[in-house]
């Protein structure tokens, strides 16, 4: 790529002191007749002095005698500020090396053709992390590594509702990278992630974005009783560019620690072939999701995830609050329980009362909060859930119930299959 330098005299200008021009100025003063020594001497090194601290400032980005046109002194970068920028395109470049050996490209073939997804390495067993979708059908499956070594793989464990999938393949182990694991409770949002993945096929394709959001909700794939889907919680969202062909790459922190697993996007464009187009919502599954559900896949073969039985709103309007009736200001409101589930034992309750302006049941609970911690929206709520809890266990609900608060114990069960 061509770069155009502005014919500006100014611009860009690289000094340094010279100590021939130094010694000079010395001798010259050592030969100035005494009687100027007080006076002019001094007052031309003075002012020597002060000229080359001019153009010892333009080494450091600023410009001497700046005219009223020239550009303003606070554009112009200072040392520090490209030093800056140095060491974090070091920090990337660094991040590329370390993670890009443990990186593959999945190419699989299926009935009715073939696709592409990534795929990371998860141990030295020869264990491969990414997406249940990726493989989905799959007749054959090929792991490519950055190396060039290319082997078939076998899928050993599929979990439908956080879309994971485990392959296995039998390579030696020094040709086996794992990458390190993070913790996506400590993301923030606006903090900077890299994605690395083969992006309609272009393999080891690296792009920088922060976390947009956090505890974000989908649809998983795996349906329930009545041909609805089952949710995934602690979604994370992020604008770093992911495509298709990304699916099941890793999403990393600046320490080069993987963080989740590229998942999807949100998007309304479409290429010319049909392939969605990224728009900056991208989604990817937590590493905490993922070290709390892949160890068990490998062990059993499947994951149990825990089930209360509800159906409910993430979040309400304020207009919806006030048809409802609700007077609190957050929470996930409770559309329906489902017979027979935890939730109904529990003695939880949906929305009875038909609303003719919204289409939302009057007389659910309003969940406001899980074990003492708050809930806003039901994303946060699941995705509590899903992080730390397993079927089994108890988890006592504080809900808004005819205007009244109440705390509510339940013993999640674990989803039907």
């Amino acid at each position: 790529m061509n770069t155009h330098i502005p014919n500006n005299p100014n611009f860009g200008i690289r000094a340094k002191l010279n100590p021939k021009l130094i010694i000079i100025l010395l001798i010259l003063l050592l030969i100035t007749p005494i009687a100027c020594q007080t006076t002019s001497a001094y007052q031309s090194l003075e002012a020597t002095l002060s000229e080359l601290s001019k153009t010892v400032t333009v080494e450091a980005g600023i410009e001497s005698n700046p005219s009223p046109s020239a550009t303003p002194l606070s554009s112009s970068p200072t040392i520090q500020q490209e030093l800056d920028i140095y060491q974090f395109n070091q920090v990337l470049i660094d991040i590329y090396k370390r993670v890009s050996p443990g990186v593959v490209a999945i190419r699989t073939m299926t009935n009715n053709g073939g696709g592409i997804g990534s795929g990371f390495v998860y141990d030295k067993q020869g264990h491969i992390l990414t997406n249940y979708h990726v493989v989905l059908g799959a007749t054959e499956l090929e792991v490519d590594f950055p190396s060039g070594l290319k082997v078939y793989g076998e899928i050993i464990a599929t979990d439908l509702d956080s879309d994971l999938a485990v392959i296995k393949v039998e390579v030696a182990e020094d040709q086996l990278f794992p990458l390190t694991f993070g913790d996506s409770d400590s993301l923030e949002v606006g903090q900077l992630v890299v994605a690395i993945g083969n992006p309609f096929g272009l393999n080891g394709t690296m792009t920088l974005g922060i976390i947009s959001a956090k505890g974000r909700t989908l649809a998983s794939i795996r349906q329930t009783e009545t041909g609805t889907f089952f949710s995934v919680g602690d979604i994370i969202q992020t604008d770093a560019s992911i495509n298709p062909g990304n699916s099941g790459g890793p999403l990393l922190n600046l320490d080069g620690e993987v963080v989740g697993l590229n998942r999807a996007i949100q998007t309304l464009g479409v290429t010319a072939d049909g392939s969605p187009i990224n728009s900056g919502i991208g989604f990817s599954i937590s590493v905490n999701i993922i070290k709390r559900v892949v160890p068990v896949l490998i062990e059993k073969g499947r994951y149990d995830y825990p089930y209360l039985g509800i159906t409910t709103l993430d979040e309400l309007t304020l207009s919806q609050q006030e048809a409802l009736g609700i007077n609190y200001p957050t929470g996930a409101y409770i559309t329906s329980v489902t017979p027979g589930s935890p939730a109904d034992k529990a003695g939880l309750r949906g929305g009875t009362t038909p609303d003719n302006i919204f289409d939302i049941p009057k007389g659910g609970d309003l969940i406001i909060g899980v074990d003492d911690i708050p809930v806003r929206v039901f994303g946060e709520f699941l995705s509590y859930i899903m992080t730390h809890k397993s079927p089994g266990d108890k988890i006592q609900l504080t809900i808004i119930r005819d205007g009244k608060e109440m705390n509510i114990e339940v013993v999640l069960g674990k989803r039907p299959e």
